[in-house]
């Protein structure tokens, strides 16, 4: 399944949703109100399937599991409810978020090797041993996430903007001191990870030897949506394209990986305790970004990165009026 966050107008104002994108991205279906739909039942419904991709995934395999048998059992004329509830949508009836705008915890880590010696042959130093030795990351804001076709706000402290094409996993159930061989079952899904930079203050912070922090904190993008671990068996192996106005910038794949998922979660695991609906990011790949090209972004950019067998996400820069 491919599972988004989507905003709709009601009577009440806009309302947030949890969807499922189907007919090759062309319908959404609101989850909740299938499922409801399909029990005859919505306080069930509600307790199986609530109306948020966290929610969704607090409830584990047992929601997971009511969520496709409700979609499953969904005709394709069913689009209203008994209540008047609208259960399907034309794409462009809707507006997508970010699938998790509740995320827990977005960390992001260092896993292509390319885009770190490159980053250290920049700087003038050595690559450290210890990237070899282990999977390092740093906690990014997960509180300023957005999601496909909405804007990048420039922000005011820098003058040099730039993108990140990473492949991201969203974790689906709690854990602790997990091995990396029974990590795959912590994986709920993949997206797409911008992970935007204020690269100028981002080189001044780190001097400290501290961060990054202000130049990534600002703003993240993830999407468009979720898609569930059982499509995607091997994410080792996944072009990934980074365009901007339409020319292909960057193009890399996930098989580049010298740290795996699996790798991550048991180091991130060691005595510390991952939940449902924090999210992981790979870190760059390698060309994966302006910096290493030596190109940069401008305001009114439009930079797309699509992963192959996840989809586009797409973000527009945009630089506030004074």
């Amino acid at each position: 399944m491919k599972l988004c966050t989507f905003e709709v107008r009601t009577h009440l104002g806009r309302q947030r949703r949890l969807g499922v994108v189907v007919e090759d991205g062309g319908e959404i279906v609101d989850l909740h109100f299938a499922t409801a739909h399909s029990l005859e039942n919505s306080r069930l419904a509600e307790a199986l399937v609530p109306a948020s991709l966290l929610g969704l995934l607090d409830g584990g395999s047992v929601s997971m599991e009511a969520a496709r048998t409700a979609l499953q059992n969904l005709s394709p004329e069913a689009r209203i409810g008994s209540r008047e509830e609208t259960i399907r949508y034309r794409r462009e009836e809707v507006r997508l978020l970010t699938p998790l705008p509740d995320a827990r915890s977005l960390r992001d880590f260092f896993a292509f090797e390319k885009h770190v010696q490159m980053g250290f042959e920049k700087r003038g130093e050595p690559m450290p041993k210890e990237w070899y030795e282990m999977p390092v990351y740093y906690q990014t804001g997960h509180h300023n996430l957005i999601g496909t076709d909405q804007d990048v706000s420039w922000p005011s402290f820098t003058d040099r903007l730039d993108y990140e094409l990473e492949l991201a996993v969203i974790i689906g159930q709690k854990g602790r001191n997990i091995a990396a061989a029974d990590a795959r079952d912590y994986i709920a899904g993949y997206t797409i990870l911008n992970d935007f930079s204020a690269r100028d203050i981002q080189g001044r912070e780190m001097k400290v030897r501290l961060g990054p922090a202000k130049g990534k904190h600002w703003c993240s993008g993830v999407g468009p949506w979720m898609v569930t671990a059982d499509e995607i068996p091997d994410p080792y192996g996944l072009t990934m394209v980074a365009r901007v106005n339409g020319e292909e910038w960057s193009r890399g794949n996930s098989s580049e990986m010298y740290w795996s998922f699996e790798q991550m979660i048991e180091f991130l695991s060691q005595d510390d305790t991952i939940y449902p609906g924090d999210i992981l990011g790979s870190g760059t790949v390698g060309t994966g970004c302006g910096l290493e090209l030596g190109r940069w972004v401008q305001p009114g950019d439009v930079i797309e990165l699509e992963i192959e067998k996840i989809g586009v996400l797409r973000n527009r820069i945009r630089r506030p009026t004074k």
